[in-house]
């Protein structure tokens, strides 16, 4: 496992601008998980991934469809919100969880923790606490030679803005 980047965003420019790094670095295959309690920025991030790729749409939270899916960037983005699922994740299956990562697509989760362990092993993890109203913390870790790669790119292209 890498060494954890954290962040602190003073708004959403900020967690915008860290998802638009992400998402201009994210290569088919990819899978980034947004951890964090409810309104603490998940989507915020989402939509800066979806701007890095290049996504035309507006990105929202998928919440009640589960599964969104954007073909107009130079890759596919596959946002997935997992927080309507059972905590035990057995309804995974009802959203062909194991053929959206089969994807050559980059695959963005909110609440992860949803799958358990059918989160793929090598992801690339954003952790968002907001202590404050407007503040909030981002942590960045990798769990996997791919997710460790994009981590490294993502804090070399950042350095000097955090």
């Amino acid at each position: 496992m890498s060494t954890p980047v954290q962040i602190i965003s003073e708004g959403p420019e900020s967690s915008i601008n860290l998802g638009a790094a992400v998402g201009r670095l994210a290569q088919p295959g990819d899978v980034i998980s947004l951890q964090g309690e409810l309104g603490a920025g998940k989507t915020v991030v989402a939509q800066g991934i979806a701007l890095g790729l290049g996504v035309k749409e507006p990105v929202t939270s998928p919440s009640y469809v589960i599964v969104t899916v954007y073909q107009s960037g130079r890759v596919c983005l596959q946002h997935v919100d997992l927080y309507r699922l059972a905590a035990d994740n057995r309804e995974l299956d009802s959203i062909d969880w194991d053929g959206l990562l089969e994807e050559m697509a980059v695959t963005v989760v909110e609440w992860p923790e949803r799958a358990g362990t059918r989160m793929p092993n090598d992801r690339l993890q954003i952790s968002l606490d907001a202590p404050a109203i407007g503040r909030r913390t981002m942590t960045l870790s990798a769990s996997g030679p791919r997710s460790r790669e994009l981590l490294a790119a993502v804090r070399e292209r950042m350095t000097g803005q955090w």
